[in-house]
């Protein structure tokens, strides 16, 4: 399933349209039962069937605009934002396997959120490539740690509030400093109307996210799955040649390969396999295991 291809097949949000139109379209499309997300699943892992995958994107959309509103306090346009959240629904459809047991919204969440943030940080302009770890968390908290201790006042905060949300958040003040500075655009009322969305005049407060949502949990997922990536890469070496071979078939793919296939290409018993794997994951794990306890990051790994 292409992006491209199935894309094309969507309700598309757009500022001609108007939201309203737009969830009222996507409301057309019907919930999925278990059984039925169960079997479309299968339709689309066996057999590639986009028709199956066609629905399963359909019958999400308005979980994927449901979370894009969760965004509306970065001043991007909503249908930009909608139009990411239906990427990594479609990312989410196209990954999912139906046999671990959970259901499709829960999987497609984490893509949905993760393909929006990516846009996000495109698209502003103070997030440059190689933001830290804790910036991103900054940039997407701030708002919400400045309710949470009543810090409301526009303009520079006060030094205590910006030494408490620095310890929170686990930044530096003078970042603090910076990013609310950013953020608050200068002196801009949150009552200063921001224009036409086609629906009626909309002030900046009608933009502020969603404080369910929690944007920085995700980048902390996703920090430390990219820290683990890296970690197998490097104590993949530990491991000769069929050792890998055998282990990236059986484990680290998306359709592992049959015990039976990798014993008629090594000439081997499947048990001898078997062992093999067994053996090799050992060693992986306990390579990863040193290098983390190297890295100080053994609770981590």
């Amino acid at each position: 399933m292409s992006n491209v291809s199935e894309y094309a097949r969507l309700p598309a949000p757009s500022p001609e349209q108007g939201l309203n139109r737009y969830m009222q379209d996507i409301r057309k499309f019907p919930m999925l039962e278990p059984e039925q997300e169960y079997m479309l699943a299968k339709r689309w892992v066996d057999h590639e069937d986009t028709d199956a995958a066609h629905q399963m994107v359909t019958s999400h959309l308005r979980l994927a605009a449901k979370i894009a509103m969760g965004y509306r306090g970065y001043g991007l346009p909503q249908a930009e934002v909608i139009s990411e959240a239906n990427v990594g629904l479609m990312q989410a459809v196209k990954r999912f396997d139906p046999e671990k047991g959970f259901r499709l919204a829960t999987y497609a969440m984490w893509w949905i959120r993760a393909s929006i943030q990516e846009y996000v940080l495109r698209s502003w302009s103070m997030v440059k490539l190689g933001t830290t770890s804790a910036q991103k968390k900054l940039f997407f908290n701030l708002r919400k740690a400045k309710n949470r201790i009543g810090a409301l006042e526009e303009g520079d905060l006060r030094p205590e509030n910006v030494e408490r949300i620095a310890h929170d958040l686990g930044v530096t003040e003078a970042e603090v400093v910076s990013m609310n500075r950013r953020l608050s655009g200068g002196d801009a009322s949150l009552n200063a109307t921001v224009g036409s969305d086609g629906e009626g005049t909309m002030q900046w407060q009608d933009w502020l996210e969603d404080e369910s949502a929690d944007q920085a949990g995700d980048y902390e997922k996703r920090d430390e799955l990219e820290t683990r990536r890296e970690l197998l890469t490097e104590a993949m070496d530990v491991l000769n040649d069929r050792e890998k071979d055998i282990l990236v078939q059986r484990r680290l793919q998306d359709k592992p390969i049959t015990l039976e296939d990798l014993s008629g290409q090594y000439s081997v018993s499947r048990e001898r396999i078997r062992q093999i794997e067994v053996r090799a994951f050992e060693k992986l794990q306990e390579r990863m295991r040193s290098l983390a306890n190297e890295k100080g990051m053994l609770e981590n790994a």
